[in-house]
């Protein structure tokens, strides 16, 4: 099936509704879509019948998901053996350098942080041999979550047929470009960008410090030395590491969204993957006050004088006069009842209701305090294949972050095409009622299932909850409870570290009710 006849609300392996275009380039089409066998948005390439270019893309969106880097978007699938070859990465959400650009450069902390983030995500990338050769502002992403993300990693090259005779060097310059866009809101390079262009002087573009006010002179200099290969300072930049180490000691600020001023309220962040975010609250939330908005859109005190005018208090003073009827009637009732009890009736009264103090333990509230840390009584490795260093299950359960379980170092994805998963399945000792688990991972980004159930074989536990490259720690929160003896922490994927693809748990805790 060839891109050109594909229509929304097609589906690719039998779980990947296309449900909007977004873009078209020369071979390949960018939707959309949803991911129906887990429920969450994700962006599918699809390509022309005869593209040229389609195994490469495949091929290299294989290869960006084995990087160990969060930033980088993650690839999910990638397929071309099937009629309608494809591509399923990460859906991100949230605003373009592009975006942020809009109204006006970023303060030079801000622009260095944000590009500091990129040059390490790409520095990780080039390490395994992958490297982006198409950067533009639109690549580089502040996602809803709070975390910076990195699109096109190996995938634009290909798709475009975009190759470089030294592509570390094409890639430090990139970064460098995008480094001079956010310091002075001007694209220096070619390519599509919707910004204005960076003012000239002899054919050249000209010093962000002669552009934008405020510019260090170090930042300066640095755009030189890897935007245009100027021969100052320790010399020209030669790949993404170097100027991650130029800017290793740039302090992680967080962009200044760009949004309306009647715009809803964001969702609640996801742990970002900034080193240090420097996220500042709010004017709300530092003061703790009601806030207006003046017709300039800035938050303003709501005083007394700005109440509606014109409107009587004599409501008011009714209301709170009948208030305090009913409250009077209230407490005299109460009274009464309580005399009536105490007088002969207290016996009965325990048994039919129960005191004030049972009826606590037992209600809604009681069952809150019920929820708590589980005790596990053992652990153990199962998988398909061969169990992983099984001797040290019980590392996962010790209370000690310190030490940890690993898999074995694979030499390929995919657990070496050896087995499709390992996990810990830890023994509670009898029925229990989970609602919540924390686990601290190793790092790289993992694929995590949680299943529960009765019987510890594989086949007998249920899937309750699936995180897709988690790392560190991570609270899980069930959206249903789930009852059953044992609980399963399964690896459907794991990363790629020194030397293969290895995952870790260094701990779990289980909340919930015995």
């Amino acid at each position: 099936m060839s891109t050109s006849m594909i229509e929304p609300g097609a589906r690719l392996a039998g779980r990947y509704r296309l449900d909007e275009m977004v873009s078209q380039t020369e071979g390949a089409s960018f939707w959309k879509a949803t991911d129906e066998t887990l429920a969450r948005l994700v962006a599918v390439w699809t390509f022309t019948e005869g593209f040229p270019r389609t195994g490469d893309a495949v091929r290299a969106a294989r290869a960006t998901s084995r990087i160990a880097d969060s930033r980088v978007t993650q690839v999910f699938d990638a397929d071309d053996t099937g009629p309608t070859p494809y591509v399923v990465e990460e859906w991100v959400v949230g605003q373009s350098l592009t975006d942020l650009l809009k109204q006006g450069p970023l303060e030079p902390e801000r622009a260095a942080g944000l590009v500091a983030e990129a040059a390490e995500t790409l520095a990780t990338a080039n390490a395994t041999g992958l490297f982006h050769l198409n950067l533009t502002p639109d690549k580089l992403i502040w996602s809803v979550g709070g975390a910076v993300k990195l699109t096109g990693i190996g995938v634009d090259a290909a798709l475009r047929g975009i190759a470089a005779e030294h592509p570390a060097r094409e890639d430090a310059q990139g970064l460098g470009r995008l480094l001079y866009a956010a310091l002075t809101g001007h694209w220096p390079g070619p390519g599509r960008v919707d910004l204005p262009p960076a003012p000239l002087v002899d054919g050249l573009p000209r010093r962000p410090a002669l552009v934008a006010s405020g510019v260090p002179p170090r930042f300066d200099e640095l755009v030189g030395r890897s935007a245009f290969q100027a021969p100052v300072g320790p010399g020209p930049v030669g790949s993404a590491r170097e100027l991650a180490e130029a800017l290793a000691d740039v302090p992680r600020l967080v962009p200044i969204p760009v949004s309306p001023a009647a715009a809803p309220s964001a969702p609640a962040p996801e742990r970002g993957t900034s080193r240090d975010t420097g996220q500042i609250p709010s004017a709300e939330h530092r003061s703790g006050g009601s806030r207006g908005r003046d017709r300039g859109g800035r938050a303003r005190e709501q005083t007394a004088g700005d109440r509606p005018r014109g409107n009587s208090p004599l409501p008011r003073i009714l209301m709170g006069a009948a208030a305090l009827i009913v409250f009077i009637g209230v407490v005299v009732g109460a009274w009464h009842i309580g005399s009536s009890m105490s007088d002969g009736g207290g016996t009965e009264g325990t048994e039919a209701g129960g005191s004030t103090e049972t009826d606590g333990k037992e209600g809604d509230e009681g069952d809150e305090v019920q929820i708590s840390p589980l005790a596990p009584e053992s652990a153990q490795i199962i998988s398909d294949g061969d169990a992983d260093h099984a001797d040290k299950a019980e590392l996962t359960i010790d209370g000690d972050p310190s030490t940890a379980w690993k898999t074995s170092t694979y030499d390929d994805v995919d657990f070496g095409l050896l087995k499709n998963g390992i996990g810990v399945v830890i023994d509670m000792g009898g029925p229990v009622e989970l609602h919540s688990a924390d686990l601290d991972l190793g790092p790289g980004g993992s694929d995590v299932e949680i299943r529960v159930g009765d019987d510890k074989s594989l086949d007998a536990l249920q899937p309750v909850a699936t995180e897709s490259g988690i790392e560190g720690q991570n609270s899980i929160e069930l959206d249903d409870p789930a009852k059953g003896r044992y609980v399963l922490i399964w690896f459907t994927d794991i990363p790629q570290v020194d030397g293969g693809w290895r995952g870790s748990i260094n701990e779990v805790e289980l909340h919930g009710k015995s």
